[in-house]
């Protein structure tokens, strides 16, 4: 997510700056020098793995006296002010009222949150943080609930309202996963192989241009997570009905605030006539604790199908730019075309009844 020797394309997604965060080749620390690194930063010494990420390092350190950490590399590409923005936003998190379900930014040895890492013959510096290691299991690996999506939209709630009034310098950063740039992603329309899903995705961007852009430019703004599905929580392992973690700052942006919820509720859509009816659950949730203005509402069900526009679009060209890393980069590619295509069997009216059903103060569901 800069222009970079790699990405072989003229498509808008070169537009952003940030692109080689996507597109570039790194050097990459092994578990040896992850180690070495933990223990010279941040005195912590232990035995490091390796997790999964799509653009930084993570490694988990296990440290001799039991406690666990997470050590986040960032890639060179990123900008160094926005690196700041992540962690400012972490920062503001960690120190909301009532506590968070966040993991904790740990100071290096000279009292930094983010200490600079120049590997030997590596060309920019990185730049690495230490987590605490939140307990749980991924979202993804657990059977889903009503009352574990409830759970999650309460939870969204209370850390978008930590994050009212937050701002930065970088917070309207380009950023190619950012909802209100989906127009500048059309040239990736070209590597949908599928021309009935070719078409289908054209249609739902049209629209989007149209009708739902227009909407949106009023809506109340301000930072959110804009990345929470079910890679990026935890839940308690003995009850996957309760939050444990929400995971990765890496694509927070500034934008309007609805927004973070259609994200959320495009990660638990149904495969069924009606996909929203478990997204609005979560939707129910939030809005009981992050109160949602009808104007909101009205233009939610048009973002969560932007939302997965925008996954199918960036991650069916990212799989070919690397092919080696597709069955990460495609984890909801499959599950964002199902929900494309059942959103291309209804109306806007009747996707608009269904949300504003569900928060009618009368329900109940949205007011317990």
């Amino acid at each position: 997510m800069g222009r970079q020797a790699g990405v072989h394309m003229h498509d808008a997604a070169c537009q952003f700056d940030n692109d080689a965060l996507f597109g570039a080749a790194t050097t990459r620390l092994n578990v040896q020098e992850a180690c070495a690194l933990a223990a010279e930063a941040f005195g912590v010494e232990g035995r490091t793995s390796p997790l999964n990420s799509e653009r930084d390092q993570n490694f988990r350190v296990d440290a001799n006296d039991g406690t666990s950490y997470v050590l986040k590399i960032s890639h060179p590409a990123e900008d160094p002010n926005v690196t700041d923005f992540q962690t400012q936003v972490q920062l503001c998190l960690m120190k909301a009222p009532g506590g968070l379900p966040v993991p904790h930014l740990l100071p290096d040895r000279a009292g930094n949150y983010v200490h600079w890492h120049r590997a030997p013959g590596a060309g920019r510096r990185q730049a690495v943080r230490l987590n605490t290691f939140l307990p749980g299991v991924p979202l993804h690996t657990v059977e889903r609930t009503r009352a574990q999506r409830r759970a999650l939209g309460s939870t969204l709630g209370h850390f978008d309202r930590a994050l009212a009034g937050f701002t930065h310098s970088e917070a309207n950063h380009p950023l190619l996963w950012d909802m209100q740039r989906l127009a500048q992603l059309r040239p990736l329309m070209r590597h949908i192989d599928d021309e009935a899903r070719r078409r289908l995705a054209g249609r739902a961007l049209d629209r989007f241009e149209l009708r739902t852009a227009p909407r949106v430019a009023g809506l109340r703004r301000q930072v959110i997570h804009n990345d929470l599905n079910a890679h990026n929580v935890l839940v308690d392992a003995a009850n996957p009905d309760n939050v444990a973690g929400i995971l990765d700052f890496g694509d927070m942006v500034e934008a309007p605030l609805v927004n973070d919820v259609a994200v959320a509720a495009a990660y638990q859509l149904a495969d069924a006539p009606n996909p929203l009816a478990p997204a609005l659950e979560l939707v129910a949730a939030y809005h009981a604790v992050n109160p949602l203005t009808e104007a909101e509402q009205r233009v939610l069900p048009d973002l969560i199908v932007a939302r997965l526009l925008v996954t199918v679009l960036i991650t069916g060209w990212r799989a070919k730019q690397h092919p080696g890393n597709s069955a990460y980069i495609l984890r909801n590619n499959a599950l964002s075309w199902q929900g494309l295509e059942r959103f291309g069997a209804l109306t806007e009216g009747e996707t608009q009844d269904m949300v504003f059903n569900a928060l009618k103060p009368s329900n109940g569901s949205a007011y317990e």
